[in-house]
C-alpha cells in the first residue's frame, strides 16, 4: 500500500503569506487527500519580490514546519511559485524534423519542438519559466492538440513562453536553500491557481483567473484548452488598507480590520447603518459608512479597470462564456464578485476548493487557490517521473531480453557447427 502512496507540495510564497499544502495520491483508489497544511506570514517581500532573504526563508520554514507536524511527513521538495510584474508572456514557435524512421511522433520529437520555441532574443537579465503548447501543426495540418502517435516528418508547435526577472526568481531559490528544501518546479502563481479551480470544459469556453492577491492581481486566460495570456498588476488588496488608512486618518492594522469586518464592494444601500464600529483590544473606533465606501470603490474600480485592459490587449474584453474565476485573499472581500460582475460585464464565481477530501475546512478559502495548484503540479511531476521510470527500465528489459535471445542463437548454431 505504501509504494502506491506519492506525497505532492505545493508553496505558495505570497507577498503578505506563506503557504503550504501537502498532499498523497493513493494509485490504488486512484484518489488526492489533503494532510498538511501550512501557513505563516511573510515580511520579506514586496509587490512579489524578494527584498528580504532571511525574513522571506523564516516565514517558508514555519510554514513548512505546520504542514509537516500535522502531516507527518517530512518535506524534501516542493513545487513553488513566482510573481510580480516583472513576469511577462510572448508568442514564439518551434520547428524540428521527425526523428523515428517509421516518423511516428514521440515524446521526444515533442519536446524539441518546445525547446526550439525556446531559441528567443531574451535580455541578459531574463530567464524562461515556462513553456506552454498552445497548438501543433504536422505536415501542414493545423491546430493538433495532441501529436504524440501520429505520423509525419516536420513537426511545428505554436507555444506560450512565460519569461521573468532572473535576479528576482534566484533570490527566491536563495530563500529555500536556507531552509534545506529542495525545488522540484517553479511555476507562475497565476497558472498554479487556475490549475486548482478550472474544470477542462471551462478552459475550453474561455475563462479568466484573476488572483487578487495582497500586493499583486495575476491573470490568467484560457480559450479552447489552450492558455492565451499571461499578466501580472502590481496592485493588490493591500491597495485597499493603505487607501482607508489615509482616508479614515488611522491605523494600518485598524484599517485591515476595518476591511475585513465591514468594507463591501458595492454600496449595502440606505438601510445599512451610518456608521460602523471596531475594536482593537481595548480601544473602541467609529468610522462613516460612506467614507469607507468611497475609498473601497475607488480603490477597485481603478484595479478591475487594468483587468479589463489586459483583457481588452486580446481581444476578450466581455467576451469569455465562462467569465471570471476569483482567487487569492482579496477575493474575501464582501460583495466582490458582484461588483466585478459589473465591471467586466461577464458572470463571476468566487473560486471554491471543496472538491478534495482531507482539511476542507483549512484550504477551502480562495487565498489556498495557488498552494492547492502547486500539490496538484507537485503530485503529477512524481507521477509521470515514476512512469517514465517504468517505461524506461521495462524498455531495458526488453533489450536485455533481446541480446540474450541473441546470445542463446549464436550459442546454439555454435552447437550445430561442432555436431557437423
Amino acid at each position: 500500500m505504501q509504494e502506491s502512496l506519492r506525497y505532492g507540495v505545493g508553496l505558495d510564497i505570497g507577498t503578505t503569506h506563506v503557504r503550504c499544502v501537502i498532499g498523497h495520491f493513493d494509485g490504488a483508489n486512484q484518489s488526492a487527500t489533503i494532510v498538511g497544511v501550512g501557513e505563516a506570514q511573510n515580511a520579506g517581500m514586496r509587490k512579489g519580490v524578494v527584498v528580504n532573504i532571511t525574513g522571506t526563508a523564516h516565514a517558508i520554514d514555519k510554514a513548512l514546519d505546520e504542514a509537516e507536524r500535522m502531516s507527518g511527513h517530512h518535506v524534501e521538495g516542493v513545487s513553488v511559485d513566482v510573481n510580480g510584474s516583472h513576469i511577462m508572456a510572448m508568442s514564439s514557435k518551434g520547428v524540428v524534423a521527425v526523428n523515428s524512421q517509421n516518423h511516428e511522433i514521440a515524446e521526444d520529437d515533442i519536446a524539441r519542438a518546445q525547446d526550439a520555441a525556446t531559441v528567443l532574443q531574451l535580455p541578459a537579465n531574463r530567464e524562461i519559466l515556462q513553456v506552454t503548447a498552445r497548438s501543433y501543426e504536422l505536415d501542414g495540418q493545423e491546430n493538433i492538440k495532441d501529436p504524440l502517435g501520429l505520423s509525419g516528418i516536420r513537426l511545428e508547435v505554436d507555444a506560450h513562453v512565460i519569461t521573468a526577472f532572473s535576479p528576482n526568481v534566484k533570490n527566491l531559490l536563495k530563500s529555500l536553500e536556507m531552509t534545506q528544501t529542495g525545488v522540484n518546479q517553479v511555476m507562475v502563481a497565476g497558472l498554479a491557481s487556475a490549475k486548482a479551480v478550472l474544470t477542462p470544459q471551462q478552459m475550453e469556453n474561455g475563462v479568466a483567473v484573476v488572483d487578487f492577491g495582497g500586493t499583486t492581481t495575476s491573470i490568467v486566460v484560457y480559450e479552447e484548452g489552450d492558455l492565451q495570456h499571461v499578466a501580472v498588476l502590481p496592485l493588490g488588496s493591500v491597495n485597499i488598507t493603505n487607501d482607508l488608512a489615509i482616508g479614515l486618518r488611522t491605523d494600518l492594522d485598524v484599517a485591515e480590520i476595518i476591511k475585513l469586518e465591514h468594507a463591501s464592494a458595492i454600496s449595502l444601500g440606505k438601510n445599512a447603518p451610518k456608521s460602523v464600529e471596531c475594536k482593537r483590544g481595548d480601544e473602541k473606533f467609529e468610522f462613516s459608512r460612506k467614507d469607507i465606501e468611497m475609498v473601497v470603490d475607488a480603490r477597485l474600480d481603478e484595479i478591475f479597470e487594468l483587468v479589463d485592459k489586459e483583457l481588452a490587449s486580446i481581444d476578450r474584453s466581455g467576451k469569455l462564456p465562462g467569465g471570471i474565476v476569483l482567487t487569492g485573499g482579496g477575493a474575501n472581500l464582501k460583495n466582490l464578485a458582484h461588483f466585478v460582475k459589473d465591471k467586466l460585464r461577464l458572470p463571476v464565481r468566487i473560486a471554491s476548493l471543496n472538491g478534495f477530501s482531507g482539511m476542507n475546512d483549512k484550504i477551502a478559502k480562495p487565498e489556498f487557490a495557488a498552494a492547492l495548484g502547486l500539490m496538484l503540479a507537485d503530485l503529477e511531476t512524481a507521477e509521470m517521473a515514476i512512469t517514465k521510470n517504468k517505461i524506461r527500465n521495462a524498455t531495458k528489459s526488453k533489450e536485455k531480453s533481446q541480446q540474450f535471445g541473441k546470445l542463446f542463437k549464436r550459442a546454439g548454431n555454435l552447437l550445430e557447427r561442432f555436431k557437423t
